[in-house]
């Protein structure tokens, strides 16, 4: 399996950053993250432990359908249909028809957090060694 690494930035920042790359301002690192997040909240709701554990369960039980996956969860369909859709937007998973049926297989086996901690991240202007 392999690792997403995943940021945190509000709308508007993403777009000023896909317009600076746009025009060719700034350019995209192969280190980059390659899903954005928009909140803390957004991301601690979607990696919630619950949802955790639902994604351990994929990977280790390999539910071949939402139906087994309910049970094996003790969640609802309705509720498990929402969450695995939203999963699938950032990544996570990808859902596998096999006939009528739709099954959940995990993509990544580790979440990396990239937070920046005092704004946005700029390109650096300077070389490391040019403190005044």
């Amino acid at each position: 399996m392999t690792t997403l690494k995943v940021g945190i930035a509000d709308p508007e920042e993403m777009k000023a950053r896909t317009m600076r790359i746009a025009r060719g301002e700034e350019k995209a690192k192969a280190g980059d993250p390659k899903v954005w997040f928009a909140s803390t909240e957004s991301f601690a709701r979607i990696l919630s432990a619950p949802n955790r554990e639902m994604l351990r369960i994929i990977a280790e039980q390999a539910p071949d359908s939402l139906d087994e996956l309910a049970a094996l969860t003790d969640r609802a369909k309705s509720n498990l249909s929402r969450t695995l859709k939203t999963m699938t937007g950032y990544g996570l998973i990808r859902m596998e028809r096999d006939g009528r049926k739709l099954a959940p297989k995990l993509i990544h086996d580790r979440v990396v957090l990239e937070l920046a901690l005092n704004g946005r991240r700029q390109p650096s202007r300077r070389k490391e060694t040019d403190h005044e």
